[in-house]
């Protein structure tokens, strides 16, 4: 929106006309109308920019998961979904094997069960850090191959 909009000029204008031919007991009433023309116009520009924003951002995140190599990688590219979905995974099937766990073993078949859940997890994860580690460019002379 650009200070110098010519429809918000004539809108200004009339409010300011209307005002001198209805007189001050109207001019809240006017204000206020035009304020909320001005709160509806910023809206929609504010809507305009964060739609735009997100479809580049969804773009980009696209294009990141395409891509094959050190750099998607690097942004992330499709691991979220492998990492935290074995996670989620493990969730949702801990419902039945400790429900299976407290009924065969009681309390301790709980413990025992949620241990071997917390294990199995942390495996994963540290998988996954060891894999990042050794993918990660070794720090050498050549400064191409710096990490950041």
């Amino acid at each position: 929106m650009d200070a110098r909009d010519p429809e918000l000029k004539k809108e200004f204008a009339a409010t300011i006309q209307a005002r001198k031919d209805l007189g001050e007991e109207y001019e809240s009433a006017l204000i206020d109308s035009f304020l909320e023309k001005m709160d509806r116009r910023i809206d929609s520009q504010v809507e305009r920019q964060v739609r735009r924003e997100l479809a580049e951002s969804q773009t980009a995140f696209a294009r990141a998961g395409r891509q094959v190599g050190p750099e998607a990688r690097g942004r992330g590219g499709s691991r979220f979904g492998a990492r935290y979905g074995f996670g989620a995974f493990s969730l949702i099937m801990a419902i039945p094997l400790s429900a299976i766990a407290a009924d065969k073993a009681d309390l301790a078949g709980l413990l025992v069960a949620w241990i071997g859940i917390v294990a199995v997890n942390a495996a994963h994860s540290l998988g996954w850090l060891f894999h990042e580690r050794s993918a990660a460019p070794r720090r050498g002379n050549d400064p191409d191959a710096w990490e950041d």
